[in-house]
């Protein structure tokens, strides 16, 4: 599996973030939570979402999908507000059809906030900044 690298807005320094792990990536400068954004596919899917320790908003989407490319810098701003508490997952529908298949995807964007390997809460389309926050912030409630 692939990992990235993440800036630490609090101090600046970059960190390598693995797609898979057990906690919560934090920084190695600052120890602070880490936002925790990463892909998935077929093969990966498992690790990196169902066993995740935090609760993942899945982004079930497609290359070729504008409001798909609309919507991802602010599903990548709400990762970085729930740093520590919310983990992202891109999944390209076309290259992992398993997944799309499991999750009966008839239209792209479809969100998904996963937990435990359950789907807590779903939603299809693009919507604005705004709406995905309170959407995502009143799943975290329900499950803290």
């Amino acid at each position: 599996m692939s990992s990235g690298i993440v800036t630490c807005s609090h101090c600046g320094r970059r960190n390598r973030v693995p797609a898979a792990a057990p906690g919560v990536p934090r920084c190695g400068n600052c120890h602070r939570p880490l936002p925790w954004i990463a892909d998935a596919t077929d093969t990966t899917f498992a690790a990196v979402v169902e066993q995740s320790a935090l609760p993942v908003v899945v982004d079930l989407w497609a290359t070729w999908c504008g409001p798909c490319r609309m919507v991802t810098p602010a599903l990548e701003q709400i990762a970085r507000e729930f740093a520590g508490t919310l983990k992202l997952v891109k999944v390209d529908v076309d290259a992992a059809a398993a997944v799309s298949r499991r999750f009966d995807v008839k239209a792209v964007p479809t969100l998904l906030i996963m937990h435990d390997g359950k789907v807590l809460a779903r939603r299809s389309g693009a919507a604005p900044a705004t709406a995905l926050r309170e959407w995502a912030g009143s799943v975290l409630t329900s499950i803290h």
